[in-house]
């Protein structure tokens, strides 16, 4: 009896850690779609609030962080469940980290808002930041439903995320070889563009934990990269 009330216990407590990292997704995802309408509506005051709502995302990780270390301690979780709780921790550091690329698209919004508009790119990185809150929001749902298949097609779209970037790069290289006056507001896009990209690396990662999570094991295959702008003057990683 004793046992089975420690494991009811452990349930309830990872449910509790389960449901904090869950809603730190959901404030990712709405700040992923937040900082793209921002930067297409050039709104300063929607981007000022996303800046401010990241620190509720870091205070969820914290909350996530300090619980599974009690679950740890109080509970000697076994092998799986302890694996569940480490999972939860990891994934809960990427959300952190896509919290953290969404609020730096926010800042460059401010400083983009006072230059000329450079047509189509704002558009463009909108729907890239669309993709990778889909598949963000794909990741939680493998997450929740233990399923490997979802979590593996969300690795798979992230070539398609990589490809949309260099795209965009080669684009904002164009326009400002045609107009110096484009210069300044295409670093910035290209930032933007590069943290929307590495917020797919993210979302893949959780990918990678559920897979973890569900085999003990992660994916074999070394996921695919095609951005190859690192090589180039302002493509830096």
């Amino acid at each position: 009896m004793e046992e089975q009330h420690i494991a009811s216990a452990f349930d309830r407590d990872l449910e509790a850690i389960q449901a904090l990292m869950m809603k730190m997704g959901g404030l990712a995802e709405t700040a992923i779609l937040n900082s793209a309408k921002a930067l297409v509506d050039r709104d300063v005051e929607l981007a000022e609030r996303i800046r401010a709502g990241d620190k509720a995302i870091d205070r969820l990780e914290e909350q996530v962080n300090e619980e599974a270390a009690r679950v740890i301690a109080l509970r000697a979780p076994t092998a799986s469940d302890l694996r569940t709780v480490l999972t939860v921790i990891k994934i809960g550091a990427n959300l952190e980290r896509c919290g953290d690329y969404a609020k730096n698209i926010a800042k460059r919004v401010t400083v983009l808002a006072e230059t000329p508009a450079v047509n189509g790119s704002a558009t463009a990185l909108r729907r890239m930041s669309r993709d990778v809150q889909m598949m963000l929001s794909d990741a939680l749902d493998a997450y929740t439903q233990r399923n490997v298949e979802l979590a593996e097609q969300v690795i798979l779209r992230d070539e398609e995320v990589d490809q949309m970037y260099t795209a965009l790069f080669r684009e904002l290289l164009t326009h400002m070889m045609e107009d110096p006056r484009h210069i300044t507001p295409c670093m910035h896009l290209h930032f933007i563009a590069k943290n929307i990209e590495r917020i797919g690396d993210h979302v893949t990662s959780i990918a990678e934990q559920v897979i973890y999570l569900v085999t003990g094991s992660f994916p074999d295959d070394a996921r695919p990269k095609h951005d190859r702008t690192s090589q180039t003057v302002i493509g830096g990683r």
